[in-house]
């Protein structure tokens, strides 16, 4: 075959996995004793951020911490959460979570520099908007910089896309 093979790093959020961790998160909320009279709840705010409320700053964390285990479940990595500190709001403390998505260009020089420092020496990589398209003439090569950047500690969340 001529040509070089290849595929993508992207870092996508499945929108449904994280939705169906929200619905269960605030119907578990609404049946737990310990969430009973604290005001708890859970919701989206906007499209790529969930609001959590609670009248104490431990009872909005602890939503999160079911959110977070909702999440794990649904094999959505922790890593596209973005939670700030619960803030007082009148009555009630909110907690805003961001939802990361996409890879930054500084992310993106990090990735493709480890490639190129530390992957085999016959394979690119090209920054394309928020992803990053790796190229090699071997696909064992390929396989070996998808396994390079599993055992690295991203700040990120990688999926590997378009194996051409």
């Amino acid at each position: 075959m001529a040509g070089d093979s290849s595929f993508d790093i992207v870092s996508k959020i499945n929108r449904q996995e994280v939705d169906n961790a929200l619905n269960q998160t605030s119907k578990e909320i609404g049946t737990r004793f310990d969430f009973r009279g604290v005001g708890a709840s859970i919701a989206w705010s906007g499209d790529q951020a969930v609001e959590i409320k609670a009248n104490a700053e431990e009872r909005a964390n602890a939503v999160l911490d079911v959110f977070k285990e909702k999440l794990v479940r649904r094999q959505v990595s922790l890593k596209v959460l973005d939670a700030g500190e619960p803030k007082p709001s009148g009555k009630e403390y909110r907690l805003h979570v961001a939802l990361k998505e996409g890879i930054s260009q500084d992310d993106a020089r990090k990735i493709s520099k480890i490639i190129r420092d530390e992957g085999p020496k016959g394979v690119r990589a090209q920054v394309q908007g928020d992803e990053l398209r790796v190229f090699s003439k071997k696909k064992d090569e390929l396989q070996s910089v998808q396994q390079l950047l599993k055992g690295k500690e991203l700040e990120i969340a990688l999926q590997f896309v378009n194996y051409r």
